[in-house]
């Protein structure tokens, strides 16, 4: 009789507790194998830059299943120790303590990491980034002592993060090459309304503005401003492992956000398993900052953000807007506007041309423009 299967999971995060989660469910029996870099149980990363951030209080609920569940699966869960070296040819992987597994079949879920500085001073102690529930807690500290950060990057990360950082009564500078916040993501329109959240609450934004050093005393952008910061945090991007196909939007897609994380892992496991399977799951991301809550689903490929359609009122930042090519909506969110999630998802993935005056009319109601 063969030896069971050994399946080893190369990754310690959402994505990696889920693919565990699906194998167990889609009914495999073999060995399984997490190997995580963290010392922690796998965890949900949202939350971190979040309610987490600001409160620190209900850490358990971050975590996907606690350690019983691992015990109970009989998932093999090592954290603290990573991936070093896969060899293919002989179905084997060694850790960083030195051990060779043998595996059937290896899964890679070691997920993003995030861009780090190469200016001047970017080693400095003060320089942070957020990632890690440790990266959190650190964060947290440091806002309950500081009394002013600067913040590198205006992007969903940097943001949340000058929220966070108000919300706890420091003063924030966030410095953005880009001439509005999430001009890339959302295009000049929308970034301008989370331009205007943040000052609104107190937020300098240096737009259009280089970084040139991390200095002792704060960060000097490149027209020579000093700015003076007790911490700097940073927020300029990272890269997905998963670069996967997606047969509905008919391209290779990263998409470094929670939903790919929970979602995408059922399709790995049975793909593992031999089965048929392909991932159509529509792009979906969110935020929370002050008051603003808002939701985001599909895509929208880079250079095409220029070409959207606002219903409702973007001062009073209850809207929802639509991107669109070609009349078709290619990408969708409602911004302080709630349970209109699922007709937004509906046009996206109708893909038909659509009248934009019927679109942007808040007394059309959606559905009646949703086309099978």
């Amino acid at each position: 009789m063969p030896a069971p299967a050994t399946f080893v999971i190369a990754g310690g995060g959402l994505a990696a507790a889920k693919a565990a989660e699906a194998l167990r469910e889609e009914g495999f029996d073999g060995a399984i194998v997490l190997v995580g870099r963290e010392p922690h149980l796998p965890y949900e990363r949202p939350p971190l830059s979040k309610a987490y951030l600001q409160s620190g209080g209900e850490r358990e609920k971050i975590f996907v299943h606690d350690a019983g569940w691992y015990r109970d699966h009989a998932v093999d869960l090592r954290t603290g120790v990573t991936v070093t070296d896969i060899d293919r040819a002989a179905h084997q992987v060694t850790l960083s303590d030195g051990e060779r597994l043998r595996y059937d079949k290896l899964l890679l879920a070691t997920g993003a990491r995030p861009r780090r500085l190469t200016v001047p001073g970017h080693d400095r102690d003060n320089v942070l980034y957020l990632r890690t529930v440790d990266d959190s807690d650190r964060l947290r500290a440091t806002l309950s002592g500081a009394g002013r950060i600067v913040v590198v990057g205006a992007g969903w990360i940097g943001l949340e993060t000058a929220a966070a950082a108000r919300a706890a009564g420091v003063e924030v500078t966030v410095v953005e090459q880009e001439r509005q916040p999430l001009l890339g993501a959302l295009g000049p329109e929308i970034g301008a309304v989370f331009a205007g959240l943040h000052r609104e609450h107190g937020v300098d934004l240096r737009l259009g503005a280089g970084l040139a050093a991390v200095t002792e005393s704060g960060v000097r952008l490149a027209d020579g401003t000093h700015l003076d910061a007790d911490a700097v945090v940073v927020g300029i991007g990272a890269g997905d492992v998963a670069n996967a196909y997606h047969p509905r939007l008919g391209g290779h897609l990263r998409v470094e956000h929670w939903a790919n994380a929970l979602n995408q892992p059922a399709v790995a496991a049975r793909a593992m398993l031999g089965r048929q399977a392909a991932y159509d799951e529509l792009p979906y991301f969110y935020t929370d900052q002050y008051d603003l809550g808002m939701e985001y689903v599909g895509h929208v490929p880079p250079g095409h953000a220029h070409d959207v359609v606002i219903r409702g009122d973007l001062a009073k930042r209850e809207f929802l807007a639509f991107w669109l090519r070609n009349d078709v909506v290619i990408a969708a969110m409602n911004v302080n506007i709630w349970d209109q999630t699922d007709e937004l998802k509906a046009l996206v993935q109708a893909a038909s041309p659509l009248d934009r005056a019927a679109l942007a009319d808040p007394a059309t109601p959606l559905r009646r423009l949703i086309r099978p």
